[in-house]
């Protein structure tokens, strides 16, 4: 098997307040490889965003990852210091963030922001850097791309302001793209443009696509493989197509149930009880078992680690291990 691209083995973060220290991801493994789309799907507050905060080293303090590690074509860097992880970022890392606001710095122009960035980390001259800049802006759908790109980021709507925000990601040319809900505030019509225009340059790039969002439509639309967070654990992981269609974990089926098909003969949509835990009240065992349907003495006793389940899926429920086959 080639080495993955990215790999994050028993990644734990954590964040200290007066009453305790809240564990946000609680031992999350799973590989990305070159060129591939990886989905992380879950409920808000599964830990998506923190997950990929992590891997570019955003964590804000007093948050930290406290166990595990993340390797980037097997280099570690999870330890490294905070100015050569600013090198990695951007260079090798690029992200795209829900509000593109975040990103793009409204006293200077796209120009000089896009510019810059390249010249941060490509040895490339200014005109050689506009240039480039210019290419990338027409080829995310900028119209009149060498005249807007001298616009401040205002002057465009969400919607291309996202584009911008594409095209910044992308412009150091990095291995790896980290996606975080790209899509939330825009229209229907103008989410499926940038989930497209993100998906075809990657691919052209050959860059893989960390994609976060909790629209399970955009990750079949998009992904190779989904992962499904559950209260900063991973309950299922497999080929997107696999899981959509036959998923295994009962959170994974809830969601699977909640989402409306033209083919649905159903009244009503399938609703998962109650709501997910506080980072300060997870149960011991599964942390779905308050709201799981399926559960036995087991679930509320043992915490279950990903069994694997052949076809490179892995499922997190006791459902599935020999001991509990009998409950399947």
């Amino acid at each position: 098997m080639p080495e993955p691209l990215l790999s994050v083995r028993d990644l734990v973060v954590e964040f200290p307040t007066r009453r305790g220290v809240l564990r946000a991801i609680d031992k999350v493994s799973f590989d990305i490889a070159e060129g591939e789309v990886l989905g992380m799907v879950g409920e808000s507050g599964a830990g998506k965003s923190i997950t990929g905060a992590a891997i570019i080293g955003l964590i804000e303090p007093p948050g930290r990852i406290a166990g595990g590690e993340i390797r980037l074509k097997g280099e570690r860097i999870d330890s490294l210091s905070p100015e050569t992880m600013r090198r990695v970022r951007g260079r090798r890392i690029g992200m795209v963030f829900q509000d593109p606001l975040t990103s793009l710095n409204p006293l200077y122009t796209v120009a000089q922001q896009l510019i810059e960035t390249i010249r941060t980390h490509l040895d490339v001259s200014d005109k050689e850097a506009r240039a480039r800049a210019v290419a990338l802006l027409d080829r995310v759908g900028i119209p009149a791309a060498a005249r807007r790109i001298d616009d401040y980021p205002h002057h465009f709507s969400g919607g291309m302001r996202q584009r911008v925000v594409i095209a910044l990601a992308l412009c150091a040319e990095p291995e790896l793209v980290i996606a975080d809900e790209p899509t939330t505030a825009l229209d229907v019509s103008v989410q499926a443009q940038i989930i497209d225009v993100l998906k075809e340059i990657c691919a052209e790039r050959g860059a893989s696509v960390m994609l976060i969002t909790h629209d399970m439509g955009v990750i079949a639309e998009t992904a190779d493989r989904v992962a499904v967070l559950y209260a900063g654990r991973l309950a299922e992981i497999g080929p997107v197509r696999d899981v959509i269609q036959a998923a295994e974990h009962p959170y994974t089926q809830g969601l699977m149930g909640s989402i409306p098909t033209l083919a649905q003969e159903h009244d009503r949509l399938v609703q998962i009880p109650g709501s997910m835990p506080r980072l300060n009240a997870i149960p011991p065992g599964c942390a779905f078992n308050p709201r799981c349907e399926q559960a036995f003495e087991r679930c509320f006793r043992d915490r279950p680690e990903p069994l694997p389940r052949g076809g490179g899926r892995q499922v997190a429920c006791w459902l599935y291990d020999r001991a509990g086959v009998a409950h399947g």
